[in-house]
């Protein structure tokens, strides 16, 4: 049985992370000590707030430095869930310029309504269509339904890191993957069937 260290900074709703996972048939660990990411088959990164809140908090409590070890040393992968997909990034924009964890190539800046009844924060369902084949995304149907809550978005430099995006204030990336480290800006705990498959999958990557 996998084991999946879920990051507990403070931030976010582990327990529904962790039943999620164990309904995928993995062992969930729930953790803020950075010690345990080293007995762990893979790591989730959840997160809800704002971007500079949980970075500091990751480095209080060493778990920033412990993440880029096991992930960039180890080969250990790393799924990030809403903030903790953006807090992938090389830096965010949010309440004020702040360095992340430098695993994507990446920036995090506001969504920017394009139309009257675009509004931010994004809250709710919406598609996320699939930008290139990967095992993460694997059995999903086009245009899948998922459940956001955000008013950030990543921008990737390069687009091959892009796995999704999703039609909402112009477009924007919704799931990235590079080589071990992966990111859903949605809520995959909350999406119900298909949100399942995806943890499901990585779980089995």
């Amino acid at each position: 049985m996998q084991r999946v260290a879920i990051v507990d900074h403070g931030l976010c709703n582990v327990d529904s992370m962790w039943r999620a996972v164990e309904e995928c048939g993995a062992k969930g660990d729930v953790t803020e000590d950075p010690r345990d990411l080293a007995h762990a088959d893979k790591i989730i990164l959840p997160g809800v707030g704002a971007f500079p809140d949980a970075m500091q908090i990751l480095h209080d409590l060493g778990m920033a430095d412990a993440l880029r070890e096991q992930v960039l040393g180890e080969g250990i992968p790393l799924l990030g869930v809403c903030l903790g997909m953006q807090l992938l990034a090389q830096s965010s924009e949010e309440v004020r310029p702040t360095e992340g964890l430098g695993l994507i190539d990446a920036r995090v800046v506001r969504l920017v309504s394009r139309h009257c009844d675009e509004r931010i924060p994004h809250v709710g369902w919406n598609e996320v269509w699939a930008a290139r084949e990967h095992p993460l995304n694997a059995g999903l149907p086009a245009g899948v339904d998922c459940y956001f809550v955000h008013s950030f978005h990543m921008q990737c430099v390069d687009d091959a890191d892009v796995l999704a995006t999703t039609p909402y204030c112009g477009g924007f990336t919704s799931m990235v993957a590079r080589d071990n480290v992966f990111g859903a800006q949605f809520h995959p705990e909350k999406s119900q069937v298909h949100g399942l498959r995806i943890l499901r999958n990585f779980v089995e990557l």
